[in-house]
């Protein structure tokens, strides 16, 4: 995309940073504590912009097989499954960001996170 903002330390495109996002997938979940930041620190985003980038992230990993997670705080399984979202990526990705901008907090790495459980 022509004009779109640029990562201040790395260069890379915002829209190809969203495709990367779910790349680490493969070796570790992402947090939505990891998204959150790099749009507003990194690619200088606020309100309808930073939403929208983190949305086209959650929407990214959803696509790859990734679901809604949290870290378990018991003894067991490392992850705790969270469908409470919705069915479809889109739907998912929408309740997650209601939920986010609700809380009136930045996500920290208690919190949501995204994993393949298969993996």
């Amino acid at each position: 995309m022509i004009g779109e903002p640029v990562d201040k330390y790395f260069g890379v495109p915002l829209s190809e940073w969203i495709e990367r996002i779910p790349n680490e997938l493969e070796v570790d979940a992402v947090g939505l504590w990891q998204i959150v930041p790099v749009g507003r620190d990194n690619f200088g985003l606020t309100g309808d912009s930073l939403r929208d980038f983190v949305r086209r992230g959650i929407v990214a990993l959803l696509k790859k097989g990734a679901v809604p997670v949290r870290p378990d705080q018991k003894q067991g399984a490392l992850w705790n499954s969270h469908t409470c979202y919705g069915d479809a990526p889109d739907e998912i990705a929408d309740n997650i960001i209601i939920e986010w901008e609700n809380s009136g907090i930045d996500p920290d790495e208690d919190g949501l996170w995204f994993a393949l459980l298969n993996k």
